[in-house]
């Protein structure tokens, strides 16, 4: 017989959060957002945390390679797209890993007998007018100097000048050696005033390149989310069909952690994608799955590997799920039994799976009540779709600006991956996403910021300094119609916002 839920499937909301006593400690400047992404045992720390609760939806119109460069810097993590050929998922995944650097290993390198065309040429595909020349043009070859912009004028060069006869020579160059730590590499370029330090090993061989703005960019940006190598974290989308032939391509080009992407996760073919990923890679292959909306869902997939679940269906503000289908759970709801299903398991086994919250985000206050409520972190492509660094196009409409944006369940997108059982080729049977606009809101950077600012606020406000106090002690309070109207500005004429 159907099984019928007695209570009422709710959203955010419907909640607000009850202040708890805000202590003199208890400030903005003080609290931490950093919290776990991926699994991990008790008495160990987890092997990539954020340094903020927020990563982006792996959507065409949202999560490509400068937002995922965007979003890292800020302390989050992108989900590059999966609904495009493995090729160019790959590419945008190695530009973010070769943004910036400790040590970088060089991609644009020269030989002696190069001319100046060749390193124009390089500089058009690559971008980069640092170069390296090496005795036969590898990345590890006996140095033999630099190019830089400097060392040439178009205007005045021949374009058959061989690079051996203007680039700097090595006698020239300050240069470290193989082993010297990042700070010692810092301090030559702030002491000899240069903006490339070149790495050699003990025969002269060329091994790594320290650039000086990635430290200037570093000091801007001191939330940046770094792997091992000073590298950026990026993650990337998955499916359930192609994960042989994706997934090693992605874990080769530096991905540090992938999600299938499904709007249903409660299935035997996730199940089959994470227990074949795990085998065949172990620890190496950092994956998350969903989504789901429920324990049963919840136990399913960590019981098959994943390192992280996400919770949502038909939530999202580009989503159709619901009433195409009729399937779903107010976001709300889904989070708090999720949460507590995954608190049981840390109990009853010590290992600890985060949860993501996908959906159902309309306000930034929103966010909150998901980490109150259990959330480890959220996912969102509307608020992320906004951005200059997103991939979609920025119009006029009227009299405002706007970007486009669409769900990965709608024709557009052509993601036919993502369903399991629908057919590869040709177009959706029915929608499960639309296409339509989003408000322009300029640099994520700036509107992120005052979204944590935000966040900081409300925790001191709960009296919470970190993440994890706030999903201890936070108390809820189900909200009526008239509460919430209410809570907004009433029975006042409001001002046009243009001040002078």
């Amino acid at each position: 017989m159907t099984q019928i839920y007695k209570e009422v499937s709710r959203t955010f909301n419907e909640y607000l959060l009850v202040p708890n006593l805000t202590t003199k400690d208890c400030t903005p400047d003080k609290t931490i957002l950093a919290t776990p992404l991926v699994r991990y045992e008790k008495g160990t720390e987890p092997a990539i945390k954020l340094n903020i609760p927020f990563v982006s939806a792996i959507m065409q119109s949202v999560s490509n390679d400068s937002l995922a460069i965007a979003l890292s810097r800020c302390g989050g993590v992108s989900f590059i797209f999966q609904s495009q050929p493995i090729d160019s998922q790959v590419k945008m995944v190695r530009k973010v890993k070769k943004y910036k650097a400790g040590f970088v290993t060089s991609t644009t390198n020269l030989n002696p007998n190069n001319t100046l065309s060749d390193v124009l040429e390089l500089k058009k595909k690559t971008g980069h007018s640092t170069m390296p020349v090496t005795e036969d043009g590898s990345p590890t070859g006996k140095l033999m100097g630099i190019i830089t912009s400097k060392d040439y004028r178009i205007s005045r060069n021949s374009l058959d000048i061989k690079v051996s006869e203007f680039m700097t020579p090595i006698n020239k160059l300050v240069i470290g050696t193989k082993g010297i730590s990042l700070n010692v590499a810092n301090d030559l370029l702030w002491e000899h005033k240069i903006n490339c330090l070149p790495i050699v090993n003990s025969k002269g061989h060329l091994t790594n390149l320290v650039f000086r703005k990635d430290y200037d960019e570093h000091k801007e940006h001191p939330n940046e989310l770094l792997d091992h190598e000073k590298r950026l974290v990026v993650g990337a989308g998955i499916n359930t069909r192609d994960y042989k032939e994706r997934v090693p391509a992605l874990l080769e080009a530096g991905a540090d952690i992938m999600c299938i992407d499904s709007s249903d996760g409660y299935s035997e073919w996730q199940k089959e994608t994470l227990e074949y990923i795990k085998s065949t890679y172990g620890d190496a292959a950092k994956v998350g799955a969903g989504n789901v909306v429920d324990k049963e869902g919840f136990l399913y997939l960590v019981k098959a590997g994943a390192d992280f679940v996400k919770v949502g269906i038909g939530g999202g503000s580009i989503c159709i799920t619901r009433e195409q289908k009729g399937i779903g759970r107010g976001q709300a709801t889904a989070i708090i039994e999720v949460a507590k299903a995954r608190d049981e398991y840390f109990e009853e086994t010590g290992i600890y799976v985060p949860i993501c919250s996908d959906g159902g985000i309309v306000h930034d206050y929103h966010t909150i009540l998901a980490l109150a409520m259990g959330a480890d972190f959220i996912m969102m492509g509307r608020y992320f779709a906004r951005f200059d660094e997103s991939p979609n196009k920025t119009i006029r409409l009227g009299k405002n600006y706007v970007k486009e944006y669409w769900g990965e369940g709608s024709n557009r997108a052509k993601n036919w991956e993502r369903y399991e059982f629908g057919e590869k080729g040709g177009y959706l049977k029915f929608e499960e996403g639309v296409d339509g606009y989003v408000p322009y809101a300029g640099k994520l950077k700036d509107t992120l910021s005052i979204t944590l600012e935000k966040v900081k606020s409300t925790m001191c406000s709960c009296g919470s300094r970190s993440i994890e106090e706030l999903k201890r002690t936070a108390r809820l309070t189900l909200v009526s119609a008239t509460s919430i109207i209410e809570g907004g500005a009433h029975d006042v004429i409001l001002k046009d916002k243009e001040y002078t």
